[in-house]
C-alpha cells in the first residue's frame, strides 16, 4: 500500500519509517513540506499523492507552552487532524489518528477504557480531544490510537533528558505522584503496522507498554539499566518529590494508566512490560554510541 506519514521527523514518525514493511510505499511529510492546519494545502496534497492509508503522527506536543499558545495547539491538534481525516474520506483512504492520555482528567484510580468520559485538564489535552472529535465527525471509519509517555532513540524525550541530567549531576528529584505507563515508540509503530493489515478495524483504542509506573519509578529504572549498559559512568541518586514541589504551567493527570485490552485483542499483540521495552531502547542507544 501507499502509506502517508505526517509528522515523519518526530519520534513515532521516525520509528514508523524504521519498521515499515518493505512491501509498502511511504510518503513522509513534516513541516515545512505540508502544514496540516491548511485545509486547502492538505486537500491538494492528498489528491496529488493518492495514499491508501494516512497515519497522522503530527502534533503540537509542547504541553506547557500550549497553555500560552492555544491558537497554534488547536490549529495543529484539532483542525489539522480534521483536515487530514476529511481529506482521507474524500480520496477513500484509511485514516489513523494518534491521540493521548491527556484527554482524561486523571481523577480515577483504575485504567481508563477507550469509552470512558474524557475531561482534559490542560490545553494540550483539550486540543487533542477536539482533534478526536473532528476526526470521527469527518471520517466515521477512522482509527484513533491513544498513547502516553512516549520515548524513542529518536528526538527528545524523558529518557534521553534523564540520561543527560544523570551524567551531569549526582542527584535528581523526580515527581512520584503522577502515575501512568511508559510507551516505547517502536512498539507503538509495530501495532500501527498491524492495524494496517486489519482493514476492518475502526474506532478508539489504547496502546502503551504493560505495567504501571510513576515518573520517579521510570527515572530509577533508567538510571539502573543505563549504568548496567555502561551508558552512565557514575551512579545518580533519584529522590521522589510531589507535583506540588515541581509546579508546571499545564496541570498533568495524576493517574493516566490506559486499558489496552481491546487493542491487544484487535491487533493480536500484547504489550511487553515497560521495563523490558526500556531495556531494548537503551541497548539501541548503546549500539549507536
Amino acid at each position: 500500500m501507499k502509506v502517508m506519514i505526517t509528522g515523519c521527523n518526530g519520534q513515532l514518525g521516525s520509528e514508523l519509517q524504521a519498521s515499515c514493511p518493505a512491501y509498502h510505499e511511504l510518503v513522509c511529510v513534516d513541516l515545512p513540506q505540508l502544514d496540516i492546519s491548511d485545509d486547502k494545502a492538505v486537500s491538494e496534497f492528498l489528491k496529488a499523492q493518492q495514499p491508501q492509508v494516512i497515519i497522522n503522527a503530527a502534533a503540537y506536543t509542547a504541553v506547557d507552552k500550549a497553555e500560552s499558545d492555544q491558537a497554534l495547539s488547536y490549529a495543529v491538534n484539532a483542525d489539522g487532524a480534521g483536515n487530514l481525516a476529511r481529506g482521507a474520506q474524500q480520496i477513500g483512504a484509511r485514516f489513523i489518528q494518534i491521540s493521548t492520555d491527556f484527554i482524561f482528567s486523571g481523577e480515577q484510580s483504575s485504567p481508563y477504557q477507550p469509552d470512558d468520559q474524557p475531561g482534559p485538564m490542560a490545553v494540550y489535552g483539550a486540543s487533542k480531544l477536539a482533534g478526536e472529535q473532528q476526526v470521527l465527525t469527518e471520517n466515521a471509519s477512522a482509527v484513533i490510537i491513544r498513547t502516553a509517555w512516549v520515548y524513542s532513540r529518536f528526538g527528545g524525550n524523558f529518557v534521553k533528558t534523564m540520561l543527560r541530567l544523570m551524567a551531569e549531576r549526582e542527584e535528581l528529584s523526580v515527581v512520584s505522584d503522577q502515575v501512568g505507563t511508559p510507551c516505547w515508540a517502536a512498539g507503538l509503530a509495530t501495532v500501527i503496522w498491524r492495524f494496517l493489515e486489519r482493514e476492518e478495524l475502526q474506532g478508539i483504542y489504547h496502546w502503551t507498554d504493560a505495567g504501571v509506573a510513576s515518573w520517579y519509578d521510570f527515572a530509577v529504572a533508567i538510571e539502573q539499566q543505563a549504568r548496567e549498559l555502561g551508558l552512565l559512568e557514575k551512579p545518580c541518586t533519584i529522590k521522589p518529590i510531589s507535583s506540588a514541589d515541581y509546579p508546571t504551567p499545564a496541570k498533568r493527570p495524576a493517574y493516566s494508566v490506559l486499558d489496552k485490552t481491546s487493542c491487544w485483542q484487535a491487533s493480536g499483540l500484547e504489550g511487553q512490560h515497560w521495563q523490558l521495552a526500556l531495556g531494548e531502547m537503551l541497548q539501541q542507544l548503546q549500539q549507536q554510541q
